[in-house]
């Protein structure tokens, strides 16, 4: 037996943990956001993904992720049920497997959960768990396998230190792509949309900057210089992002405001994922700098014009934001940072790189659109529909879903 490094064991299991309180972080974040009579349809969309996603991993998600390769598309079953000695086990170069199992576990959770803001509001339940189930059967786990656990996208060479294709842009991209299936909320280009409660948009989001710090600095798997690196890249990303949002706010409408600080600091963070730990700390303030102004055009300008109703911007966020920070790791990427890419990027003379950076981008939306395109019809023929009906969406999701409200004391309208 190897072994174990304690310093990389504690790293990495704090990091997991870190990465677990994000997925509240988000709840209370895409919570915040909606109508005050669906708070808790919002917040239960996430949080229903910490019991189904965990345990969905353990027998299935881990085995078929990074056992085995099948066709360079998905791995086996050999270890379902995480069937290997999981004291011992070091058939993975990690602290040992099942760490890697735990952390990659918490990443099975979020991704998921991410797509739920673009379907707020008008979605049943039972559609929603039945999708996401099978979502990450079908998209998740292959991308994880094809990135990270030695398939397809890992053999082209393109990187993705973090789960810029895998987490962000699988997520973004199946968003509006459900969105647009599920159908516009009854109201929507009609009434204004505002968020019915600020505060927790800032504490969702300060929890995800917060547990954001395990998603890219763990993703070193150890706790060393990369890890350092990954740091620093990610909260200067961040910074930029939240810096630029507000200098758009402040042209545009005079005035800065605390949820343009939230997105713009989420979506810093999103565009960094994926290079955190390939890029120069100086390349993470361009990469922060330019996210900001190329998520707000889409989400100002091209969703109006095309007329879908992505709810909380989910594609606007992350699949905008994820597709541009593929792209930057495209171009910034240093092989004297991180090895594992095996070339420069492109502002440094070499293309190779940002060509399999844009086909692995290509690669990861068609899986997610067919991806969702098969989990949403099977899910939508199992629960009859998928939206719920309109006296129910007037009701609000929180009485016709759960049977319960999050404000018992407010009597006024909504």
């Amino acid at each position: 037996m190897t072994a174990l490094n304690s310093g990389d064991v504690s790293w990495m299991l704090t990091s997991s943990a870190l990465v677990l309180i994000m997925t509240p972080g988000l709840a209370f974040f895409y919570g915040g956001l909606v109508k005050r009579k669906n708070i808790i349809n919002t917040i239960m969309s996430s949080i229903i993904l910490m019991g189904i996603a965990s345990l969905l991993w353990v027998l299935i998600g881990f085995t078929l992720s990074f056992h085995g390769d099948t066709g360079g598309i998905i791995g086996d079953l050999k270890w379902f049920g995480l069937n290997f000695n999981t004291m011992t086990d070091v058939s993975l170069p990690y602290p040992n497997t099942l760490c890697l199992a735990i952390f990659q576990m918490m990443f099975a959770i979020i991704t998921p959960a991410l797509i739920t803001g673009a379907i707020a509001e008008r979605m049943k339940f039972s559609t929603l768990v039945i999708f996401t189930t099978i979502w990450s059967i079908i998209v998740y786990y292959p991308l994880a396998h094809m990135v990270w656990g030695g398939g397809f996208l890992f053999k082209l060479g393109a990187v993705d230190f973090a789960g810029g294709n895998v987490v962000h842009i699988s997520s973004g991209v199946s968003a509006l792509v459900l969105a647009i299936l599920l159908g516009k909320r009854k109201h929507f280009g009609k009434a204004t949309y505002h968020p019915h409660n600020v505060p927790f948009v800032l504490l969702g989001a300060a929890l995800l900057w917060f547990g954001w710090f395990g998603f890219n600095a763990g993703s070193a798997l150890a706790a060393n210089g990369l890890a350092i690196h990954a740091f620093m890249t990610t909260n200067t990303s961040a910074a930029a992002a939240m810096l630029s949002w507000l200098l758009i706010e402040v042209i545009r409408n005079g005035k800065p405001t605390l949820v343009g600080a939230s997105t713009g600091l989420v979506i810093g963070l999103v565009a960094i994922t994926p290079g955190a730990g390939f890029v120069p700390i100086w390349a993470a303030i361009i990469i922060g700098g330019c996210v900001s102004p190329i998520c707000y055009f889409c989400i100002s300008v091209i969703k109006p014009k095309f007329g879908y109703d992505d709810a909380l911007d989910v594609f606007g966020c992350h699949g905008i934001g994820g597709i541009w920070g593929g792209i930057a790791t495209g171009l910034f990427a240093q092989k004297t940072i991180n090895p594992a890419a095996a070339w420069d990027g492109l502002v440094f003379g070499d293309a190779h790189l940002f060509i399999r950076q844009l086909a692995a981008i290509g690669i990861t939306i068609v899986i997610a659109v067919a991806g969702t395109l098969i989990a949403s019809g099977i899910a939508s023929f199992i629960t009859k529909g998928m939206k719920v009906t309109s006296k129910d969406e007037d009701l609000g999701l929180d009485s016709s879903e759960h049977g319960e409200t999050a404000y018992p004391a407010f009597n006024g309208m909504d």
